[in-house]
């Protein structure tokens, strides 16, 4: 029976805690009497607080973050009315900011503000020896990144052949963009990189092969991520899955040439772009070379065979709909592999909501903190884009339809893909859970009714989209164009295939 228990929710099983990872691997002495516990957000929170309580921890320590916050205050609330006696110790960046404002917060015992990779073991040292501080807010303070323990020897092996392994080179940001926290970072520290390295090369040997770095600016230094690419290079095999976030406007030739030499299915950037309206961007402090951003996207997608997971923000201040709108379709006709419609997010402790009361910036009280409307973007126009990402999510992100993909999107994307998207939602009352055949369906009549193609084309294209899908039932737009047969399709595009399961595992978003 554990004294000390790490936990948290995680958005799906597949993800893994990084920072509680942290945590555990510097308990030093402690670590013996420590254990690590993750739950996902489908199980009940009565359930998790019955699995928690049965391993009997003297303190349980929690990571909260805005997609888990709404729970893990229902799971507090629960222990602390079964199990008073229980030491609850809160951290994550959902708890680091507005700390004494917050219903969770009040019911802790302890909160740690911060990077608590140290600060946690320090608190469960005095509290086991009952010597427990009388502050309950403990503000964590930085340490040098060489005086951490990694995390990475606590991965187990389910946690290799079953999770996506969460790995940093480096921790901070240099710039200020003020929507994002890391905009607080006085600047990036790179982890001792043949340390790093080692402790890749254990990984790599133990089996692992899908890598998810959580650096904010992996290709800050050439030099360095230049010798990080090389190592999994030298190592490369078919299972090999890379995830990286990319600054868009910086790719010198040195990394340009080692990322070619990846194969398909191999890499992944996730390159946010955000806006690319030039006063938008220096009113959120946000640095970006729109040129080079541009011929880097167009070298990436026409030179290399790199996925490209692109991020644009709605809801920006002084960023009204007919902007928003330009900038999609011209991230749309740079053709990444995926564009992800991000909804603005009053994240605590983010420098964003200095704008508030000029544009008039109106949040959602509750986690996790969307924006609803603004001087410039009305509440219907915001719930309009909000459904749009939804669907977007579903018919393009997805990887199923790049055949009808062409029919619909046109010469205007964004307008064309808001009235399919205006239509569809009028008549089907759905975002959430649409059958696979039913999505063909619909977009057989949209394309029909609302983008006014002809059927055939229409059909030919999905029924070639369908060719590349293993659809449990064949859509009824296309019984008719084949006599009624009901086979499901047998051929499949492996690459494209592979990017579809890694979408639908969540490998792109946490």
């Amino acid at each position: 029976m554990p004294d000390i228990l790490l936990t948290t929710l995680n958005v799906r099983y597949i993800h893994s805690a990084f920072g509680l990872r942290y945590l555990l691997a510097n308990l030093g002495d402690l670590q013996a009497r420590a254990c690590l516990l993750e739950f996902t957000l489908a199980q009940r929170p009565l359930d998790i607080v019955e699995q928690l309580l049965a391993l009997n921890p003297r303190i349980i320590g929690f990571g909260a973050y805005i997609w888990n916050v709404r729970e893990i205050n229902e799971i507090v609330a629960l222990l602390k009315q079964i199990a008073p006696q229980v030491q609850v110790v809160l951290g994550g960046p959902e708890v680091s900011f507005e700390t004494a404002q917050q219903s969770l917060a009040e019911r802790a015992d302890y909160v740690i503000t911060g990077a608590a990779d140290l600060a946690f073991a320090q608190l469960c040292r005095a509290l086991l020896a009952e010597q427990p501080p009388a502050q309950k807010i403990i503000h964590a303070e930085f340490v040098p990144l060489a005086e951490l323990a990694l995390p990475y020897d606590a991965y187990t092996d389910e946690d290799i052949a079953q999770r996506i392994i969460y790995v940093e080179a480096s921790r901070g940001c240099p710039f200020r963009c003020e929507f994002c926290l890391s905009a607080l970072d006085k600047t990036a520290y790179a982890f001792d990189l043949y340390r790093f390295l080692a402790e890749m090369a254990k990984l790599w040997e133990r089996g692992a092969r899908r890598f998810k770095f959580v650096d904010r600016t992996f290709n800050l230094k050439t030099e360095q991520s230049a010798k990080i690419l090389t190592f999994f290079l030298q190592r490369l095999d078919a299972q090999t899955f890379l995830h990286f976030e990319l600054i868009p406007d910086n790719l010198p030739d040195a990394l340009k040439t080692l990322i070619q030499q990846f194969p398909p299915g191999s890499l992944q950037f996730e390159i946010g772009i955000q806006s690319f309206n030039p006063d938008v961007q220096a009113r959120i402090s946000r640095r970006q070379d729109t040129a080079k951003t541009n011929a880097n996207l167009r070298f990436l997608r026409e030179q290399t065979h790199a996925h490209l997971h692109t991020d644009l923000l709605a809801g920006l201040p002084g960023e009204d709909l007919a902007s928003f709108a330009q900038g999609f379709d011209d991230l749309v006709a740079l053709n990444p592999h995926e564009i992800q419609l991000g909804i603005l997010k009053r994240l605590r402790g983010a420098p964003i909501s200095r704008h508030s009361q000029a544009w008039d910036m109106r949040y959602s009280p509750l986690p996790p903190y969307p924006i609803l409307s603004n001087k410039s973007i009305s509440f219907k126009e915001m719930q309009r884009i909000s459904r749009f990402a939804r669907y977007w999510d579903l018919f393009m992100n997805s990887g199923r339809f790049p055949q009808a993909r062409r029919l619909l999107l046109g010469e205007q994307p964004f307008m064309r893909f808001m009235a399919f998207s205006d239509w569809l939602y009028a008549q089907s009352g759905q975002t959430h859970q649409i059958a696979l055949d039913k999505l063909f369906d619909w977009l057989y009549r949209g394309l029909t009714e609302v983008l006014a193609i002809e059927a055939h084309d229409a059909r030919q294209a999905l029924l070639e989209d369908f060719e590349l899908n293993q659809v449990p039932k064949r859509p009824a737009c296309l019984r008719e164009a084949d006599g009624g047969k009901s086979q499901v399709g047998q051929k499949v595009h492996q690459s494209a295939k592979a990017r579809q399961i890694q979408h639908l595992k969540g490998v792109d978003t946490e």
